[in-house]
């Protein structure tokens, strides 16, 4: 009986090592065919770009506040908060929203006394090293205008209530992703006609969309405004009438590229 049942599993475990052997082999030859049939895939790619137009929903500039004055930090310090401040009060009244309003730089510098080194004959002498004689302060602030028809009144406000330096005014879209959405569904609907033409004319089908790569450019419309620059706060002047801007329009492009196999 013993030797019946020995014999018995030794037939199921070469069965079994068989079956096993077998499903191996089949599932090699099916990655190995997945693979050559994937590198010798025939494939071609389309390309396209779609573009939207649309005006911009937010201006952007910075001013500064530069104080200079002597030794006494406090003082300087206090004025030139003082400034800014009042520019800040000035802003929120024109209807600027404080999540509008950023500090983007607050830099104290030293200001320098040399001395000359040289006698007359050309001789060397001792020379006392430079001595700090007083310190500038610089503040900046970064603002958002969205409402457009007080922009010419704001730049003017500031220098009148005491900016030094009022740069780099911008305008663009404060979110992009609906017009990047449209100008992507534009791409995509141009490159899928063009590969139905192609395949139509090379005299092949189309197969599946073996892979897609999608990318924008989103150029940024620009004036440069520039009222002070450099000046300290006893040098600012208002000017004599407000500016006139135009926000212009901006052109946000995807370009999109789809690999189609060719059947």
């Amino acid at each position: 009986m013993n030797t019946e049942k020995m014999k018995f599993y030794l037939y199921l475990a070469i069965i079994l090592g068989i079956l096993i052997a077998a499903l191996s082999v089949f599932w090699f030859a099916k990655i190995y065919f997945q693979k050559v049939q994937f590198s010798t895939l025939r494939s071609f790619n389309v390309s396209a770009d779609g573009k939207v137009v649309a005006i911009p929903d937010v201006a952007k500039f910075t001013f500064a506040v530069i104080t200079e004055g002597d030794k006494d930090l406090n003082q300087i310090q206090s004025k030139n908060t003082s400034q800014v401040n009042k520019i800040i009060d000035f802003l929120k009244n024109q209807g600027v929203e404080e999540k509008d309003i950023q500090t983007v730089d607050y830099n104290l510098s030293p200001r320098y006394q040399f001395y000359s080194c040289v006698s007359p004959l050309n001789q060397p002498r001792p020379c006392p090293p430079p001595e700090i004689v007083g310190y500038t302060l610089t503040q900046s602030v970064a603002v958002k205008i969205r409402n457009f028809s007080k922009i010419g009144d704001i730049l003017g406000g500031v220098v009148s209530n005491g900016a030094n330096n009022v740069s780099t005014l911008s305008f663009d879209i404060d979110d992009l992703t609906a017009l990047q959405k449209q100008a992507r569904e534009i791409a995509i609907l141009k490159a899928q006609e063009q590969a139905k033409e192609i395949a139509k004319v090379g005299g092949f089908h189309l197969g599946k969309l073996v892979s897609i790569n999608i990318s924008y450019n989103n150029p940024q419309p620009r004036i440069m405004y520039n009222l002070g620059a450099g000046k300290v706060e006893s040098e600012t002047s208002a000017p004599s009438e407000t500016p006139q801007v135009e926000a212009g329009s901006k052109e946000v492009t995807a370009f999109v590229t789809l690999e189609y196999e060719m059947k």
